[in-house]
């Protein structure tokens, strides 16, 4: 069985087994996007249920959803997907992006996340260069596509990802994978109490929250990944994008100002930037700051 040493310095065997991992890995990030905030919510209800006393008779009874349960179907119709309607990518083009019993449209949305999975993984392997310290760094770009479309369309960070997000990073930088234990400490540290900072500090003066817990604890683990000299970027690169597309909604789309936009898909972008060119955003860093 070939070593990893092997494995990474055969650069056609890297690539393409990180293609057809990472398209998998897609299809599978379109089934957490879909059914993890359905599965939070059910928690939350019964949770609800428990708290208030609701008699078992009296409460609501639908079918538990998890991420293997029950089997995918056609929204429309209800077909059951076979396992070869379900090849990333390939099952699209072939069925030309409809069901093939009813022919209801399929979103594009489904290959585009399995694409772009992909290719960011793709990137991630060149820029980075081969190594094992890489690899890992595949699960942050594979949860922060995962964080960015769940927040796009709930407006929630699942504790479930962020959470073993940050700590995973802490454990791996324990060993050194991407940077030293001590930065990855004060990273998250730095991460979660910058941002809980901001948030206590706005409610006190305005009395409304700015931003969700979520929003703390993907810091957090960006900062547990990256350590804390890049926090500084994260935070600017973030909150420059969040106020160029928050002001291009108000001004196009007549986006009221009362509606909240989401802020962890520009933490994720932010993060995943700093991931891809961390040494270069250092460098302009120190650079401006006058730092040798």
């Amino acid at each position: 069985m070939p070593s990893l040493d092997v494995f990474l310095s055969t650069p056609w065997l890297l690539y393409l087994t990180v293609l057809f991992v990472s398209l998998c890995i897609g299809s599978f990030l379109n089934v957490v996007i879909l059914r993890l905030p359905k599965m939070m919510h059910q928690e939350w209800r019964c949770q609800c249920q428990e708290f208030l006393e609701v008699p078992e008779g009296e409460r609501k009874s639908e079918e538990t959803v998890t991420l293997s349960r029950p089997a995918s179907t056609c929204p429309s119709c209800g077909h059951r997907i076979r396992p070869w309607e379900n090849i990333p990518v390939v099952s699209y083009l072939f069925l030309r992006g409809k069901c093939s019993n009813c022919k209801t449209r399929i979103s594009p949305r489904y290959p585009l996340i399995e694409a772009i999975t992909a290719v960011f993984s793709l990137i991630t392997v060149w820029l980075l260069g081969p190594s094992a310290g890489t690899l890992w760094a595949l699960a942050l770009v594979w949860a922060l596509i995962a964080l960015t479309m769940i927040d796009f369309d709930t407006q929630l960070l699942p504790d479930n990802i962020t959470l073993p997000l940050m700590w995973l990073g802490l454990v791996l930088n324990y060993f050194g994978y991407l940077t030293d234990f001590t930065s990855a400490f004060w990273g998250a540290v730095a991460g979660y109490l910058s941002l809980w900072s901001v948030y206590w500090l706005f409610k006190l003066v305005t009395g409304k929250e700015g931003m969700g817990h979520g929003d703390f604890k993907l810091l957090a683990a960006i900062g547990a990944w990256l350590g804390w000299q890049l926090l500084p970027a994260v935070v600017l690169l973030s909150s420059l994008v969040g106020a160029i597309v928050g002001i291009s909604l108000m001004v196009f789309r007549k986006h009221g100002r009362e509606v909240p936009i989401p802020f962890g898909p520009y933490l994720a972008a932010a993060g995943l930037l700093s991931l891809w060119f961390g040494d270069e955003i250092l460098f302009g860093w120190y650079a401006w700051l006058g730092v040798g």
